[in-house]
């Protein structure tokens, strides 16, 4: 994977610079980086978890050493991974659970903001449902999911911070968010 943070700092370097795109620019070397190592790997649902968690979180390391928004890069990560996976037959779903599962990880790791970082892990899987033809709904859902049990993980106060995020997000599909955390239905 040193590949995947050498041609990420490449890349994001170049957008410092004001020449280009965050979110598109980790999309792709997310979606292409994992492609590759799922095509080499041979039995993709064994591999791709650990795939998916060693490319967000290195992909997270590498917008942070280059001055890029850890949190701006995560949509395009969270998307490229799903991309990358529906590309080679793998399970999406769990994907964005996952890939948004390692986000937050990854984030508090580098003491970045845990709650943007949810919200934009969800945004990435729902631009990448539009992009691959899957539900948006539900890969948000995933997304949530996986948000919430690395928050509760790391502790009570950065779930409950999570949580909060996740709610007050105007750009989120709040039936679904609601759902998932209050248990309401409309």
């Amino acid at each position: 994977m040193t590949n995947l943070t050498d041609d990420l700092k490449n890349a994001l370097s170049s957008i410092v610079s004001g020449a280009g795109d965050v979110v598109a620019t980790t999309r792709d070397v997310a979606k292409n980086t994992i492609v590759k190592t799922l095509q080499a790997g041979g039995d993709v649902a064994s591999t791709t978890v650990d795939t998916v968690g060693q490319v967000i979180s290195e992909g997270i390391d590498a917008a942070s050493e280059t001055g890029v928004s850890a949190t701006e890069a995560v949509s395009g990560l969270v998307s490229g991974a799903i991309e990358g996976v529906k590309e080679v037959g793998g399970d999406v779903r769990t994907t964005a659970t996952e890939a948004a599962r390692g986000t937050i990880m990854s984030v508090d790791s580098i003491g970045g903001d845990v709650g943007e970082a949810a919200v934009s892990a969800v945004q990435g899987a729902i631009k990448s449902a539009g992009v691959i033809g899957e539900d948006s709904g539900e890969l948000a859902k995933k997304a949530v999911l996986g948000s919430i049990e690395a928050a509760d993980e790391i502790g009570s106060e950065t779930g409950s911070l999570v949580r909060k995020a996740l709610l007050n997000a105007a750009a989120l599909p709040h039936d679904v968010i609601d759902a998932l955390l209050t248990g309401k239905k409309d």
